[in-house]
């Protein structure tokens, strides 16, 4: 699959989804696009998933006629999100288009 990250989505995260083509916003020079283009240059560029940590997204987007699924970490704490690494790697496994996916930490 390939994921996005957002700004605030700690990179250490990457190598836990080894098995996924993982780049992040600031690497393609996205960092200034604000979340209605980031998700649509995502969109145009193939990516399947987007993970940010972005708690506002869904209110301040039309998330229903997106192609790739969106998920939140609750949290920008790499410390908080390690112990959460197993329902993360789950939580991509199964993410269709569309779907949108919140995960505490």
């Amino acid at each position: 699959m390939k994921i996005l990250f957002d700004q605030g989505t700690p990179v250490p995260l990457r190598r836990y989804l080894s098995n996924h083509s993982v780049d992040t916003a600031f690497e393609r020079g996205w960092s200034h696009l604000q979340n209605s283009e980031l998700l649509l240059a995502s969109e145009q560029d193939g990516y399947q998933l987007v993970i940010t940590t972005d708690q506002n997204l869904q209110y301040q987007q039309n998330l229903s006629d997106r192609k790739l699924a969106i998920i939140v970490l609750l949290s920008t704490s790499w410390l908080r999100i390690q112990l959460r690494i197993d329902d993360i790697q789950s939580a991509v496994e199964r993410m269709a288009p569309g779907d949108y996916l919140e995960i505490p930490v």
